[in-house]
């Protein structure tokens, strides 16, 4: 039988976790998570990672599988959930807000397997950027067709993965799709209504212990892991140090987790292959469903 993949994906806090959980159970399947933060152990509440209920109703992959002191690759990523589809008897739920985890999945992007090098991007951080992109044009001049001058990031990566390979980084990237269908399904909600929900979702996470966890998870790994400076986390370790009140804290949550949504809604609508669905359709389950259907009949 030809393998087969259904994608949920969309902004945060838009409802893609409840909707897997329904659909899992009808599918009699399991889920994929496609989250950046989920993959850490013991960040529990300030990602949403699924409580131990849902996990006992749905079996999930690719949560709790690295040390918050570790990094996760991209590449690692792609190769880990390319062995559980591979495996899988049903078609696996794949769900999440990482579009590039989902991307190098869907697409079969071709990632250079190299981690960051700290003390490479140590050395490279004592050049300006306008002498890095002079280096990078004498090494990989195609990565600088499609790399801004302006942007230090991916020419950092860039120059990292020639000087750590010997190869360039144009030479090592591209697609090779996998060899089976795929459906993919966007969760939509007008952002005025995406903004209750995150509101909501916060004061959530507040009255479940975020503001314990942080403080566990600042003893335990330190207040410089790196993980500490991510959405939630940051401002309620700022809190946890005196710098801003409680309600200064949640304030922020909302505010940055808004901005982060409107970046993961221009990311994933510009890939036309996404289904999309508004999250307040009363008949939400029965038109993903239906859709859902009919692809697994084809």
């Amino acid at each position: 039988m030809e393998k087969k993949l259904i994608v949920i994906c969309g902004a945060t806090a838009v409802g893609k976790s409840a909707l897997a959980l329904e659909i899992a159970q009808k599918l009699n399947t399991f889920i994929i998570s496609a989250d950046s933060r989920q993959v850490y152990i013991d960040f529990d509440i300030g990602t949403a990672k699924p409580t131990p209920e849902e996990r006992e109703l749905v079996p999930h992959y690719m949560i709790d599988i690295c040390h918050p002191q570790q990094v996760l690759t991209v590449a690692e990523y792609q190769e880990q959930v390319y062995a559980i589809i591979n495996q899988a008897d049903s078609v696996p739920l794949m769900v999440g807000g990482t579009g590039l985890y989902i991307k190098a999945v869907t697409k079969g992007l071709k990632i250079p397997p190299v981690a960051p090098q700290p003390a490479l991007r140590a050395q490279l951080a004592k050049y300006s950027q306008r002498e890095r992109y002079s280096f990078l044009q004498q090494v990989d001049p195609i990565a600088c067709e499609k790399i801004h001058p302006n942007d230090e990031t991916r020419t950092i990566r860039a120059l990292e993965v020639y000087y750590v390979t010997g190869k360039p980084i144009s030479q090592l990237q591209g697609e090779n799709p996998p060899p089976y269908s795929i459906l993919q399904i966007g969760l939509h909600c007008e952002p005025k209504k995406l903004q209750e929900r995150i509101a909501r979702r916060t004061r959530e996470m507040l009255r479940r212990g975020l503001a314990h966890e942080t403080a566990r998870l600042m003893l335990k790994y330190g207040e410089d892991l790196p993980l500490l400076n991510t959405l939630g986390y940051a401002e309620m370790k700022e809190f946890i140090q005196g710098k801003i009140t409680l309600s200064q804290a949640e304030e922020l949550i909302v505010l940055h987790t808004r901005q982060f949504a409107k970046r993961q809604r221009t990311w994933f609508n510009a890939y036309p292959e996404i289904k999309w669905f508004d999250v307040d359709n009363p008949h939400l389950f029965r038109d993903v469903w239906d859709t859902i259907a009919r692809f697994l009949e084809q």
